[in-house]
């Protein structure tokens, strides 16, 4: 058992958190009962993962994506209403951390997928080192495009959309989890053989065709479990907690 604000004075340090202009509050953004055994963790504080926390007894929610985005409705109504009565009555505290946590260089998003894929790290996507906006390195070996496509299926659980750009093996890659699809150019200004991001838009497919680099759109969701999960691990380890991942479905 950990004091609350202990923990989150712990992550704010550790994610360097000040350090970041985000788009929500990174930290508490609810605050619960003062004491905490259980953290649930979780990519998205949806309904269906409060409702999770509330039945599995957790005493905090860890995420990726929390509440109170820049230029939201400010109001307390609706579902946001039903998401807040329901972590309020619960006793339950609500600590997300957005920016921090994808470019965190131990935990963060970017790192640990590049680590699910087996990828040798070789630096930042950013020529200015802006971790956030993703990481570029190297295969073992050069894989076709089926055999990356293969890889990232087998991974991340489900199949990702691939822009193809060209035929040629694929053996350098950059990545940057969640949306991201603006960063496809970063990797052609790097001459990478292929991008891995979330998302996708409708510029991104002749970008990639037209510059012959790869493009795999891989899952928002898909792509951003891992930070959440690594960062949980270590605040077990830390203060002596029991942690676990919820797992909300979602085909983004």
């Amino acid at each position: 058992m950990a004091n609350l604000n202990t923990i989150v004075a712990y992550l704010d340090d550790y994610l360097d958190i000040d350090r970041f202009q985000d788009y929500a509050p990174n930290g508490l953004q609810v605050e619960g009962r003062p004491e905490v055994r259980f953290v649930m963790g979780g990519v998205t504080a949806s309904r269906a993962l409060v409702e999770a926390a509330v039945r599995e007894g957790a005493d905090a929610l860890l995420v990726h994506h929390g509440y109170f985005w820049r230029g939201g409705d400010p109001r307390v109504r609706g579902i946001m209403r039903e998401r807040l009565k329901l972590l309020l009555s619960s006793d339950i505290s609500l600590i997300a951390y957005h920016l921090p946590l994808d470019a965190h260089p131990d935990v963060g998003n970017n790192r640990q997928l590049g680590e699910l894929l087996e990828i040798e790290i070789t630096g930042p996507l950013d020529s200015g080192g802006d971790l956030t906006r993703g990481l570029h390195g190297r295969f073992p070996e050069p894989l076709a495009p089926d055999r990356a496509r293969a890889l990232l299926t087998r991974r991340l659980g489900r199949e990702p959309l691939h822009i193809a750009g060209g035929d040629g093996p694929i053996r350098t890659i950059g990545w940057c989890t969640g949306a991201a699809q603006g960063f496809l150019e970063l990797a052609v200004d790097k001459h990478l053989d292929a991008y891995v991001s979330g998302e996708i838009s409708e510029r991104t497919v002749h970008l990639a065709i037209e510059s012959g680099t790869h493009y795999f759109s891989a899952g928002h969701h898909a792509t951003e479990r891992y930070g959440v999960q690594a960062l949980g691990a270590h605040l077990a380890d830390k203060f002596g907690l029991r942690f676990g991942f919820e797992e909300i479905p979602n085909p983004v």
